[in-house]
């Protein structure tokens, strides 16, 4: 998998974004949560800072695991990056978890978000368990798996702006996004990793 330095950029710029915007939620000011999750999120607000605080620490931290500088010039950070990155989405996917069955929507959307929890937790554990059995290869193809999940913080919030711009129903566009935000995004990352000596560097980019 290639990612070049314009991508690389992009991907950390979107991602330290939604973080800048997803923080106003850390205040737990009602005012700050969207009309229709308002009751949810203030009835659960410990789960919603473990998701906050998880998904933030893993979405700001992610796009460095991609630095080939920063792995071979000091690869103790790297280690250090890679494991709060990690311990980040274990934060963060059960705060989702314990979000997901009251999430808008009903069943489609909580089923939706539960089955993102699972994924991300699922991958990043496997990624984990791959570099502590020295199969460097395979934990890098799971970990771009994982980011591509923590990813999908981002892609959710690109598609609820789409949908709004569109003037869609609400409710039906978030049903769809539940699912959308995510599975294009693994779909994805499971073809270009499907093989070992796919995550490779271009020049001018870097790889996990």
């Amino acid at each position: 998998m290639r990612i070049t330095r314009g991508g690389w950029a992009v991907m950390t710029v979107l991602s330290t974004l939604i973080v800048l915007y997803a923080a106003k939620y850390a205040s737990f000011d009602p005012d700050t949560y969207f009309t229709q999750q308002r009751a949810t999120y203030l009835a659960h607000q410990l789960p919603l800072g473990l998701h906050i605080f998880g998904a933030a620490v893993a979405l700001l931290l992610g796009p460095w695991q991609f630095s080939t500088r920063l792995r071979r010039r000091s690869p103790r950070l790297h280690r250090a990056v890679g494991t709060t990155y990690l311990l980040g989405c274990l934060v963060g996917g059960i705060g989702a978890l314990l979000l997901a069955p009251h999430a808008y929507g009903g069943a489609v959307s909580a089923l939706g978000f539960a089955c993102l929890g699972i994924a991300w937790l699922l991958t990043g554990a496997t990624g984990l368990r791959m570099i502590l059995r020295g199969r460097v290869e395979d934990h890098r193809r799971w970990m771009v798996r994982s980011f591509a999940l923590t990813f999908a913080a981002v892609t959710l919030r690109l598609m609820l702006v789409a949908a709004q711009v569109a003037h869609l129903d609400f409710r039906t566009s978030y049903l769809a996004i539940a699912w959308l935000c995510w599975v294009p995004n693994l779909a994805l990352a499971w073809w270009f990793t499907r093989s070992p000596g796919r995550v490779k560097v271009a020049p001018g980019g870097g790889d996990l």
